[in-house]
């Protein structure tokens, strides 16, 4: 004859599966940036003036990942400031603008905006790591690691949403020079 568990017993266990079920999402929010390297140090101004092309992936939560294409044309202007304007392809409905002014204010650090942020974008650069910081609208915070290629040609960019503290998305980009 079995052994049936205690009505206490069984709501033990029940509340401790769906505590490891309310878990299991936070567990997929630890994230460790890609490994850096040290060489070539990455510039902003350098590797985004003239033309380039990114190529990504977009995945926000309980829905399948997007193909995103980013055409991006960039100057540099007296002051310094870099002027990079992006048309974004396969996110949304139609291709939308955008448009990033940031300046390097001192070595190594970045300061700007985003003409989809609703705040300031700041930067550090550490190697050839440049890492990207800024709050969006509706309550989003963007991360942004950008590591450069050893023949400073490519860029992987790996960029976080966060609301809450919690991830709701992730694109995965390779970033290429195209001029």
């Amino acid at each position: 004859m079995g052994h049936e568990p205690s009505p206490a017993a069984a709501r033990s266990a029940t509340m401790r599966f769906i505590t490891i079920l309310l878990l299991l999402p936070l567990a997929a929010c630890v994230h460790a940036p890609p490994p850096q390297v040290t060489a070539p140090r990455f510039s902003a101004q350098a590797f985004f003036v003239g033309a380039t092309r990114g190529d990504g992936r977009l995945k926000i939560a309980f829905s399948a990942a997007k193909a995103v294409t980013v055409a991006g044309q960039g100057h540099v202007e007296p002051d310094g400031t870099l002027v990079l304007d992006q048309t974004v392809t396969g996110a949304a409905a139609k291709p939308e603008q955008r448009q990033w002014r940031i300046r390097e204010v001192s070595p190594g650090r970045y300061a700007g905006t985003l003409s989809d942020a609703a705040g300031p974008v700041t930067g550090v650069v550490t190697g050839n790591r440049l890492h990207l910081h800024f709050h969006m609208k509706h309550g989003l915070i963007a991360d942004q690691w950008l590591d450069l290629s050893a023949d400073g040609q490519v860029a992987r960019n790996r960029m976080t949403f966060a609301r809450m503290g919690v991830r709701v998305a992730v694109l995965d980009e390779t970033i290429r020079r195209v001029s």
